[in-house]
Order: structure tokens, then sequence, then C-alpha cells
């Protein structure tokens, strides 16, 4: 047999329960239910500008890994809009400002982090291109961040 290949362990996220010792309002909790994963303003903003100069895409409607927001099977482009809270915009800055569960965010955020690149290495080995926009970059520049899909395009 063959050489077994060293794999990091995954980042542990432990269960949000009060047992485990996470709280959480009422408020807090509807708030979180209200949040999308997709079908976000953003998302809607960047697929809105690809029809608008001329892209014909589609959603996925099977899953793909990852779940990419918009694929571009034609040109073997998977395409995500990260949250910038989810996925770790700044984060070595801005973990330090989770003040209430923070055992259970920073491993939530840094597992998603992980999975990210996971998903990017995925693509890139089949022969994909995998572009990531920021949400704020989608909402303040989308002309730039057009810009960067049609190159990748043409």
């Amino acid at each position: 047999m063959g050489e077994k290949e060293y794999r990091r362990p995954k980042i542990a996220v432990p269960e949000f329960s009060e047992a485990n010792g996470f709280y959480t309002t009422p408020k807090r909790s509807f708030n979180m239910s209200k949040i999308r994963s997709k079908g976000t303003k953003p998302e809607k903003l960047l697929k809105k500008a690809l029809w608008h100069a001329g892209i014909r895409h589609k959603s996925p409607k099977k899953k793909l890994p990852g779940k990419p927001d918009i694929s571009l099977k034609k040109y073997k482009l998977v395409i995500f809009v990260d949250g910038a809270f989810w996925h770790g915009y700044n984060w070595e800055n801005r973990k330090h400002a989770i003040k209430s569960n923070r055992e259970f965010w920073i491993a939530k955020i840094e597992r998603n982090m992980e999975r990210d690149q996971e998903i990017n290495n995925y693509y890139k080995s089949k022969g994909w291109t995998v572009l990531r926009f920021w949400d704020f970059e989608v909402q303040e520049q989308t002309g730039p961040c057009l810009k960067i899909l049609l190159n990748h395009i043409t």
C-alpha cells in the first residue's frame, strides 16, 4: 500500500447549546434565523450585472460542491459571494471583537474559512477557476467585480 497523505485535522466546532455553555436571547435567535445563505442582495446584484453584460448564467440546480452562487460551466468558472462575518474577512483583526460565545463563533468561522480553501482546491484540481468576492465589495463596487469576472471569461 502507498503512503497515506498527511491531512491536518479539521477544526471541530462545538454544538451550540446551553448545555455547552452557549446562550442566546430570543431576539438574537430571531435575527439569526433571518440570515439567508442564498438569494442575498449582493448575489442578486452580481447576477443582474452579469445579465446586463450579456453573460447568461443559471444558479446551479444540482448541488455543486461548496454550493457556488453562480456557475458558468461553459467557462469552467464558479463564483462565490461570501459574507464578511461568516467567511472571516480581516479575521486576525476582527476575531478579537467577538464578545459572546467566543469559543463557538471562532471555531465556526475558522472552519468556514478552512472549508472555503478545501472547495477552492477541489475546483482547481478539476481545472475550474474559482472567484470569491466579499459581499460588501459587490455592493460597493459592482463594476470592478464584474470586470474581474469578465476578464476570466473573455
